[in-house]
């Protein structure tokens, strides 16, 4: 589950991440599981509370609402790291933990964003 969203705001979330376009309530609605069938109004009421939570942005373009994500999935989860290293007590620990608990091909990633940003002017 995405940090800050329930389990249904997530899914939306999800569909939405998954288009490249702006999308209308209606083909959230079908994009969602066959197995989480909610009602029309509850997912119209979902995404409102996203937008208006700065999750995402919309559009009126004739009668519907057409909603897009404000940020990419990437930088949501970033977002959310970066939440959890700032209650953390003990903030360094934690993010040694994780790289301590990262795969080698993350370790390389992680080492070349490194060297990427120390480039940066």
């Amino acid at each position: 589950m995405t940090q800050g969203l329930g389990e249904l705001e997530a899914a939306v979330m999800d569909v939405i991440w998954a288009t490249d376009e702006p999308v209308r309530v209606r083909e959230v609605l079908d994009g969602l599981a066959e197995t989480r069938r909610p009602a029309y109004t509850t997912v119209m009421t979902v995404m409102d509370n996203l937008h208006r939570k700065g999750w995402l942005d919309r559009e009126r373009i004739g009668r519907p609402f057409w909603y897009s994500a404000r940020r990419s999935r990437e930088e949501a989860a970033a977002d959310a790291l970066r939440a959890v290293l700032d209650a953390a007590e003990d903030p360094i620990g934690v993010l040694l933990q994780f790289v301590r608990s990262t795969s080698e091909a993350e370790s390389k990633t992680l080492r070349r964003g490194l060297r990427d940003r120390n480039r940066r002017p």
